[in-house]
């Protein structure tokens, strides 16, 4: 028996990774999306046309980037729910404006006007009963210095250039923001407690939880 007819996970479960930058959310995605044969969702960083530009200056960008954002996530939630599920997705569209939007308005790289008008579009395409939200989203926890870690070992120049100071900004506010966190069910899972990359077995347990919360709120399985 495989993994997703032991534990009663639903065909077309639609489960989102969240968690801060090199926590590991792509791992994670991939090793689920395996272990359960369903299809991936992936963040596209590298066809961002902002990004670069963003971590040069965050005032002159963030806006920008976070509308490119909103688009892209929008229009990949619609395909996900039009194809039927049974997808794994790296990183919410709920993170935007809950975390990073609020950031730099707060911080004084947004604009009011901008922050205004990112806020208004959210809401009109997400916030509404129409918009599918996910069966479950996983949030992955782990203290300031292991995500650091993870960070510099990944290697990525703009986010190594990055002062330190932002990515302790990121953490405090990702974990305020996930314990008002009410779209969706949500699994913890703090980084420390598995290892997806190094070892299979590890993936299992995980499951478990996955099953035990979306069954819990009786969801239908569909053949």
């Amino acid at each position: 028996m495989n993994l997703k007819n032991k534990y009663n996970i639903p065909n077309n479960a639609v489960i989102t990774i969240a968690g801060t930058v090199g926590v590991g959310k792509s791992t994670l995605t991939n090793a689920l999306s395996g272990a359960l044969e369903f299809r991936t969702s992936l963040e596209k960083v590298d066809t961002n046309p902002y990004l670069d530009k963003f971590y040069q200056e965050f005032s002159r960008w963030s806006f920008h980037l976070q509308i490119y954002f909103l688009a892209e996530r929008f229009k990949e939630q619609k395909r996900i729910f039009e194809y039927g599920g049974g997808f794994i997705q790296d990183r919410s569209i709920y993170e935007d404006t809950g975390i990073f939007a609020k950031m730099h308005y707060e911080k004084g790289t947004m604009s009011e006007i901008d922050y205004e008008t990112y806020t208004s579009l959210f809401e009109a395409m997400v916030m509404t009963p129409y918009f599918p939200h996910p069966d479950l989203l996983i949030y992955l926890e782990g203290s300031l210095e292991d995500i650091l870690l993870r960070i510099e070992k990944r290697g990525r120049s703009m986010e190594k250039q990055t002062p330190i100071d932002y990515w302790k900004e990121m953490h405090t506010r990702y974990e305020k923001w996930i314990d008002s966190f009410s779209a969706c069910p949500v699994l913890r899972l703090n980084i420390n407690e598995y290892d997806a990359m190094a070892d299979g077995n590890s993936i299992e347990p995980i499951i478990e939880k996955i099953g035990r919360i979306l069954n819990q709120r009786n969801y239908v399985k569909k053949t």
